[in-house]
């Protein structure tokens, strides 16, 4: 038996008579939700076609069909007015064509100049490059065949006689051996003079230096070999004579006649008169390091020494060989200086301390003025010989700082 009586109104829950937004209350009492419920639309075949034709488009752009079948289901959740009235408006179930490219913009003319302007100074410098090596070849041609001698080994050198005897090896070696000598001397110097000014010597230092060092690379190089056959030459006799007490068993310091007028001593000038511009552009690659890289090697520590040991050098290898080269092609060309310093002879010898020797620059410098006829083309043969060391030279520098690049993964 129910011995439970009704509830009166004071024993029924104030809550529940509360009507709260958004519902009411049903004929058994109830409360019912009258709150707008969201319908989720059912996709038609032509949803489903352009679903699909959207993921076929999307894999071929390299995007998850899964993705993309989610936020076309999820756009049409949220907005199917808006699907129903794309459909409507393009009147078919089909998705639209994609964007045709956006057409270039016309070029402007200032550009179009530019362009021609610069193609035409590359094609420029190849043309000068091959004119110079056709006339070289052209005008050396008759005094090589008529040669009695073998132009690559004959020590002696006598063009102006019919028939004449000339050779080029002393002069190969003179130029090879001086510009040897001045590179060993000038690199090291070079690029710790390069680092002192950029990681080491105060601001205001460091601009005065690189104020004369930009100076003395606009020396003329007569001025270099005046003073050097003035003030250097005579200053070199008590080295040269050293060499050859203490050192003379070994060949290149054996001294056969007093004077200092010799390839180390031309070497010497050679080295002074290309260590500005080693210098210089060396300054001006290790100022280009990333100062992260160089923060980052302090931050692990590192000292000084060690940072430029293993962020700077690194980094500018390539513009240090740069430089060189750039030296190095002085060094090989240089002709008045090296004129004035020797004691021009065409007597081979290994010894750099030995009184004699030239180079085919400054062979050119003293014999052109007498030179004739058969003399002249001689000589541009050896102005020939000069052309293809040179190039050599600095295609092998190309060859090893592409390398370099490549190793170290840094763009060509």
């Amino acid at each position: 038996m129910n011995t439970s009586s009704p509830q009166g109104p004071a024993d029924r829950d104030p809550g529940a008579d509360r009507a709260t937004p958004g519902s009411a209350t049903t004929t058994d009492g109830r409360p019912q939700d009258t709150r707008p419920s969201t319908v989720v639309p059912q996709k038609t075949p032509q949803d489903a076609h352009h679903d699909d034709t959207v993921a076929q488009d999307t894999l071929a752009l390299g995007r998850p069909a899964d993705a993309v079948s989610a936020a076309a289901s999820a756009t049409a959740v949220a907005s199917p007015t808006v699907a129903a009235s794309g459909l409507a408006a393009r009147g078919t179930d089909t998705p639209p064509p994609l964007a045709a490219d956006a057409p270039r913009s016309a070029v402007r003319l200032g550009d179009r100049l530019f362009s021609g302007a610069s193609r035409g100074a590359g094609i420029a410098v190849l043309v000068i490059m091959g004119a110079i090596a056709v006339f070289l070849v052209v005008r050396a041609i008759d005094a090589l065949a008529a040669n009695e001698g073998n132009f690559l080994t004959t020590v002696e050198w006598d063009a102006n006689s019919n028939p004449p005897v000339f050779g080029v090896i002393v002069l190969v070696i003179g130029t090879l051996v001086s510009s040897i000598i001045a590179m060993v001397l000038a690199v090291p110097v070079a690029i710790g003079v390069a680092l002192f000014i950029s990681h080491y010597a105060p601001r205001r230092m460091a601009q005065l230096l690189g104020y004369v060092i930009d100076l003395l690379a606009a020396v003329p190089s007569v001025i270099y070999g005046l003073w050097g056959a003035s003030f250097m030459v005579p200053r070199m006799t008590p080295l040269h004579d050293w060499l050859d007490a203490y050192l003379g068993w070994i060949p290149i310091f054996d001294k056969s006649s007093p004077g200092a007028r010799t390839l180390l001593t031309a070497g010497v000038i050679l080295a002074i008169m290309i260590l500005p511009i080693i210098t210089a552009v060396s300054r001006e690659v290790f100022l280009q390091v990333p100062r992260a890289h160089e923060e980052a090697a302090l931050a692990l520590g590192a000292t000084r020494w060690e940072m430029i040991r293993t962020a700077v050098l690194p980094f500018g290898r390539p513009g240090v060989i740069s430089a060189s080269m750039l030296g190095l092609g002085r060094a090989l060309g240089e002709t008045i200086a090296v004129a004035v310093v020797l004691s021009t002879s065409f007597r081979l010898s290994w010894s750099i301390v030995d009184p004699g020797g030239s180079t085919i620059a400054a062979n050119i410098a003293n014999a052109f003025g007498e030179a004739s006829g058969y003399g002249v083309g001689a000589l541009i043969a050896t102005g020939l010989v000069l052309f293809v060391i040179t190039l050599l030279v600095n295609g092998a520098a190309r060859m090893i700082i592409a390398r370099r690049k490549e190793f170290s993964g840094a763009n060509a």
